[in-house]
């Protein structure tokens, strides 16, 4: 770039050190702070007294007298005179320096001083602040060049927007000053849709704030770089964000900043869950669940003003486009309006009573009377809802500062325009986000602030506590019509995870609140059961299905007994899906969709009083598990099939409360293995050791014996055991998943597989070994996982007793199960294995050697063998 002068580069985000000049560097001031600007910094941020924006403005004016002093001195080495100032820019600029924070600063000169002596003197700046050991964004440059470079970046624009003089010549700060920020209202209507587009691509890299187990305060959306894009929006004098909260919102994610850059010395902006317990600390906060509420309203405080703002920018520059209508009507005219205009801004265009739209935006009828209509609030959430459009900031407004509470219970449109507002789809979010801004949720539904923002420290579910809730309302809205009775769908959706806010099995706390907000919302007293129980088993059919033998009457009987009847049954389907596919794809996939319908098929049955429909099934064997089965007792030997597969789930398709959400999609290409093998002990353990070696990572796992009919066993010949009759073979039927690398080759995984049934494969040392080569490597600091927890699940079964596992997933977990549950001289009838995340929820089916179910006290002995096996 001409005439500018440059010490190492003209870009202000640059922060790498040069090579340093020597020349005038000698006897580099320390600055005139009393004891250096170092130890005045360390008892700043040691007072514990001190903290949030006093800090930081503490902090700031410290940072200017040491940079002043540093000019001071530099001017005075380098032999410069007036036409010179430092200028603070970006956070710097607003004062909002954090412990760890760049700082960000200008070096501006009129073009006067010889380019030697500039760069001598901006040297004497910069090389203090490197010698510091802090971050510096720097550059030198013209009036001028900082306008020119600011046209042709946009975020050195938004940095030179909060500039402030720091030292030198206060003119020449204050001429640069103006003549950005007319530059920036000049140029607003083409710079802001950039600035809109930069918001949209940051947040789709960074996330959601308000849902993120680890946020970046600074960059997800409703962070701190969003609050700034609000204030570079005001000073466009285009529109304003709505003022209420979002200082506040602001304060609190610098706070948080703050402490933690002073607890993990770094100058991080995510927040780590290993950082969030000392973080809630230094801000005293009760825990690290109550920091990242605070951390979460905060967001949404800034997030939804952002929405506001930004549909008030589009509505603003929509208007400036548009063609102005001619004069024509009053000069005589006939119409006001030019041919093919458009329609007027101001039209209003009814949607219910008391609602109509005006610009793209749901707005109250002139004649509406909140005071006077206190279902007013639902029927304009609805209205907004079902035509797709957001509430205006200042409807909401009026409405939570002049609606009456509803009557308990409420009338029955109340309770109909809850339900319609549910069944919009997609749009209820955002309607239902400004309903929750101005506190008009909680009004509604008292209940609901125990789940406001509460976060879930589960990896599989994608939002908090009540987004999760609205997004299973949103995805029950697509399976309405496979159901009878749709509002009682999508109330169950909106209220399933509503005891999560109450101590204990959230099921349970949910059972009890529901029963109490079915009936304020005036549900009569059936459907109030229903609800309840809804809520109470709404993870009833994903449990069982995926933990449990179907082929087990008692399973099946269970659950009919629970639900009850077959419209509950019904609701209860498509409970589950919804609630499936607001979590994460880690917790639903269309193996777990077919095992759910099977399950769903069986209770029908039962329910239905269908003749043994309680009894059981026959095994349904596919032709290849038929064919694997045979050839495994023809050769004595496993036999294995290797299907790579990719499951494309449907649009609305995504993912299961495993209490444990993420967004829909396909599912990562996997493999299905098939494993055939002659009955004898030992064979899941080995198998699963066996996948370990190969570096295969189970997703889900499913084994049962299969007694092959004489006519079949040996291909159609005589028993191979020669005692007349079919033997049993073992059908072991995995998802799995390379952890890196191809694939291994079906041949390699037999072989092994038979040198381990052989004992001429030692699994457990091969697992030793790579574990102990493991080790060698420093592992990267992450949370503590809880102890694993092995339990006995009575009465799941008549025929064989069930242990349950739940433990962190690691390589080798299931062998080590296996071997835990062989060495305690019980059988594995079958196993049912899945993997939510990063946990493992396991079920065995095990019996003792002559094929009963264990007595209590041995079941319990089991149990704690394999919990100490897991350590």
């Amino acid at each position: 770039m001409t005439d500018s002068v440059e010490t190492t580069t003209d870009r202000v985000e640059n922060t790498t050190r040069p090579v340093k000049n020597t020349t005038n560097t000698t006897n580099t001031p320390q600055g005139s702070v009393p004891g250096g600007y170092a130890a005045a910094r360390l008892r700043l941020l040691q007072e514990e007294s001190r903290s949030g924006p006093p800090r930081r403005t503490a902090l700031a004016e410290l940072t200017d007298q040491w940079l002043t002093a540093l000019l001071s001195a530099g001017e005075r080495a380098a032999g410069t005179g007036t036409g010179v100032s430092l200028v603070a820019v970006g956070g710097y600029g607003r004062g909002e320096l954090s412990p760890r924070s760049d700082l960000d600063v200008l070096l501006l000169h009129d073009g006067s001083a010889d380019r030697g002596a500039l760069a001598a003197l901006a040297d004497q700046v910069w090389y203090p602040v490197w010698d510091m050991g802090l971050a510096l964004d720097h550059s030198v440059r013209t009036p001028d060049e900082a306008r020119r470079t600011a046209g042709e970046d946009l975020k050195v624009q938004l940095g030179l927007l909060d500039a402030r003089h720091i030292a030198g010549d206060p003119a020449l700060t204050a001429g640069l000053r103006t003549a950005v920020l007319a530059d920036w209202r000049a140029q607003a209507p083409k710079r802001l849709p950039e600035l809109h587009e930069l918001c949209q691509e940051r947040a789709q890299r960074h996330g959601e704030l308000p849902f993120l187990l680890e946020p970046d305060l600074k960059e997800a959306r409703g962070g701190l770089r969003d609050a700034t894009a609000l204030r570079a929006i005001a000073a466009s004098w285009l529109a304003d964000a709505p003022r209420e909260g979002l200082a506040d919102a602001r304060r609190r994610l610098l706070d948080a900043r703050d402490a933690l850059h002073l607890s993990t010395g770094r100058a991080t902006d995510r927040l780590a869950l290993q950082e969030q317990d000392q973080v809630a600390s230094a801000l005293g906060l009760l825990d690290a669940d109550a920091l990242l509420r605070q951390v979460y309203e905060s967001a949404r405080t800034i997030g939804y003003a952002g929405d506001v703002t930004w549909r008030e920018v589009e509505r603003v520059l929509r208007a400036r486009s548009a063609p102005r209508p001619r004069l024509r009507g009053l000069l005589g005219g006939r119409g006001g309006r030019a041919a093919g205009a458009g329609a007027d801004a101001g039209e209003r265009s009814p949607l219910a009573e008391g609602v109509v739209e005006q610009d793209g935006e749901v707005v109250l009828a002139r004649t509406a009377r909140p005071e006077r209509d206190p279902v007013l609030p639902l029927r304009a959430a609805a209205a907004a809802a079902q035509a797709g459009l957001p509430l205006s900031l200042h409807a909401v407004r009026r409405l939570a500062a002049a609606a009456h509470p509803l009557p308990v219970p409420w009338p029955p449109e109340a309770r109909e325009q809850l339900v319609t507002l549910l069944g919009a789809g997609e749009s209820t979010v955002t309607v239902w986000e400004a309903l929750e801004a101005e506190g008009l949720i909680t009004r509604l539904l008292p209940d609901w602030e125990r789940v406001r923002c509460r976060p879930q420290r589960n990896p599989v579910h994608r939002w908090t506590v009540d987004r999760h809730l609205v997004e299973t309302a949103v995805r029950a809205s697509a399976l309405s019509r496979r159901v009878g009775r749709p509002d009682l769908l999508l109330v169950a959706a909106l209220l399933h995870d509503i005891g999560k806010g109450w101590p204990g099995d959230h099921s349970v706390a949910g059972e009890t609140i529901v029963r109490d907000m079915a009936a304020r919302i005036g549900f009569d007293r059936a459907d109030v059961t229903v609800l309840a129980t809804l809520v109470r088993h709404h993870l009833l059919l994903v449990e069982t299905a995926t933990r449990r033998d179907l082929d087990d009457p008692a399973t099946v009987r269970s659950v009919a007994d629970a639900v009850g009847g077959p419209v509950t049954l019904e609701l209860l389907h498509a409970l589950t899906e919804a609630d499936a596919l607001a979590t994460g794809p880690a917790a639903w996939s269309a193996w777990r969709g077919s095992l759910v319908a099977d399950l769903v098929k069986r209770v029908a049955a039962v329910l239905a009083g269908e003749p043994g429909a309680d009894r059981t099934a026959p095994q349904q064997t596919t032709a290849e598990q038929e064919r694997l089965a045979i050839e495994a007792r023809r050769t004595g030997g496993p036999v294995l099939a290797l299907h790579t597969r990719s499951e494309a789930l449907p649009p609305d398709a995504g993912a299961a409360d495993a209490d444990g959400g993420d967004q829909p999609g396909p599912e990562p290409i996997g493999v299905e293995l098939l494993i055939a093998v002659p009955d004898q002990p030992g064979v899941l353990a080995t198998a699963a050791g066996v996948l370990a070696l190969h570096r295969l990572t189970v997703r889900a796992a499913d084994l049962r014996a299969l007694e092959l009919p004489p006519e079949l066993d040996g291909a159609g010949g005589p028993a191979a055991n020669g005692s007349g009759r079919g033997g049993d073979v073992l059908l072991l039927s995995w998802r799995v998943a390379a952890e890196y690398g191809s694939l291994p080759q079906a041949a390699r995984l037999r072989e092994d597989l038979m040198r381990a049934l052989d004992g001429s494969l030692d699994i457990v040392a091969r697992l030793a070994e790579r574990e102990a080569a493991y080790r060698k490597y420093p592992r990267r600091r992450g949370v503590h996982a809880p102890p694993p927890r092995v339990t006995v699940a009575p009465g799941s079964s008549q025929l064989a007793t069930v242990i349950e596992v739940r433990a962190q997933d690691a390589p080798g977990l299931l062998h080590r199960i296996g071997r835990a549950l062989e060495d305690a001289g019980v059988t594995v009838r079958s196993a049912h294995v899945s993997t939510l995340g990063a946990n493992a929820v396991d079920a065995f089916y095990v019996t003792d050697t002559a094929g009963a179910p264990l007595q209590p006290i041995r079941a319990a002995e089991v149990a704690q063998e394999v919990q100490r096996a897991l350590g």
